[in-house]
């Protein structure tokens, strides 16, 4: 059984830095190979991993759709040839592999793709021991039922007052889905001077949430971000790369 950590919350907040962050630990701590689960239209965390996603799951859903239409698909079903295609489009690397939902390139809703990318990824996430799901802001994603359990659900945001708000709404909305995860953990970003907001601890009551964690605003993850370098290249001396360490040794990890 996989364990499955999502990163959801505020537009802007630095989630698919923290996705790749997980993964790159994950990965030193022998857990591998991951599953890097790209769910943002946007599609980034190819990038900060140093890796190019050439096809997504919206790209190859309308080369599926274009392929059935031409009559170039005869002797296996839509699904079967979507399937194909999604596999296809699966960017293997060392210790992870990744899939991208990215952008429907045609008319038309996501539902059908959703529905495969959520048959494939619970076929291929078995060979996975952990899987990390990069969501776009919001809970979109989740709400579609990609995945049905969330291990460990990570709402972001950072020490704004809007931000912390935004985080009380995703909680609801989680709530109102029937969203289901094991623990849940706010981290606030980019902080200045290190400095917790004063009502945090009130906010972590109010979600009920498990663990509180703040990564301080840091010139060298900032630099590689600005850069466009490999953030599993960060050192591990890093201060940010550090807490991620000590956030997965309290989530027990």
């Amino acid at each position: 059984m996989s364990y499955l950590i999502a990163v959801t919350g505020k537009g802007g907040t630095g989630k698919t830095t923290l996705a790749a962050l997980l993964i790159s630990r994950l990965i030193a701590r022998g857990k591998r190979p991951v599953l890097a689960v790209d769910a943002d239209p946007n599609t980034c965390l190819d990038a900060v991993l140093g890796q190019k996603a050439e096809k997504t799951v919206g790209r190859v859903r309308e080369e599926a759709r274009e392929a059935a239409g031409q009559g170039m698909s005869s002797g296996i079903s839509k699904q079967q040839l979507l399937e194909l295609k999604i596999a296809e489009s699966l960017v293997e690397a060392d210790n992870f592999d990744l899939i991208a939902m990215g952008r429907s390139e045609g008319p038309g809703c996501y539902c059908y793709a959703n529905n495969v990318l959520k048959s494939i990824l619970g076929q291929i996430s078995a060979e996975y021991p952990f899987v990390v799901l990069d969501n776009e802001a919001g809970l979109e994603n989740l709400s579609r039922r990609i995945v049905q359990k969330v291990n460990l659900l990570i709402l972001m945001t950072d020490p704004s007052q809007r931000g912390m708000e935004t985080v009380v709404r995703l909680h609801a909305l989680a709530n109102e889905m029937k969203i289901e995860y094991d623990k849940l953990a706010i981290v606030v970003n980019r902080l200045r001077m290190d400095i917790m907001p004063e009502n945090i601890l009130q906010l972590k009551n109010e979600v009920s949430a498990d663990y509180v964690v703040g990564f301080v605003d840091e010139d060298q993850l900032a630099s590689f971000g600005e850069n466009g370098e490999n953030l599993l290249e960060l050192p591990a001396k890093n201060e940010v790369v550090r807490r991620v360490n000590e956030f997965l040794d309290e989530v027990g990890l």
